[in-house]
């Protein structure tokens, strides 16, 4: 994490069904997605992966595809998703109040998103403005 704190990630139901399908991927290494090497795939690989399916996309856009999806279809509170994208609130005095990781709440958010994502299939949807 950019800000070296802790941050706990609620993970939807077909997130964890995907984390155990995977465990099959485990090389000596343990880890779930390891690179061919058996070492942790660089931060490079998905930017590399998504520009050779020939998409005209940066993996930063999977962040805000989830942003925009949140502000623009759901009734989940601004702070939540902020909350889920690990972003800070920059207003000191809030934040000494805001001890919360809205755990709960984000979980619930997440597992809506996949819902979301699942009933697509696949598809992309363009959301928000041109």
């Amino acid at each position: 994490m950019k800000m070296k704190k802790p941050h706990r990630v609620p993970l939807s139901d077909r997130a964890l069904q995907i984390l155990k399908e995977a465990e099959a991927l485990r090389g000596a290494s343990g880890l779930i997605f390891p690179s061919m090497r058996d070492k942790p795939l660089s931060d490079m690989t998905l930017s590399k992966l998504v520009k050779e399916l020939g998409f005209d996309a940066h993996v930063h856009g999977f962040r805000t595809s989830f942003r925009t999806w949140a502000q623009e279809q759901t009734n989940f509170p601004r702070e939540v998703a902020e909350a889920a994208l690990a972003h800070v609130i920059k207003d000191k005095s809030e934040a000494a109040y805001a001890r919360s990781d809205m755990f709960e709440k984000r979980r619930k958010m997440m597992e809506s998103w996949a819902s979301y994502l699942e009933a697509r299939g696949g598809e992309v949807v363009a959301l928000g403005k041109n």
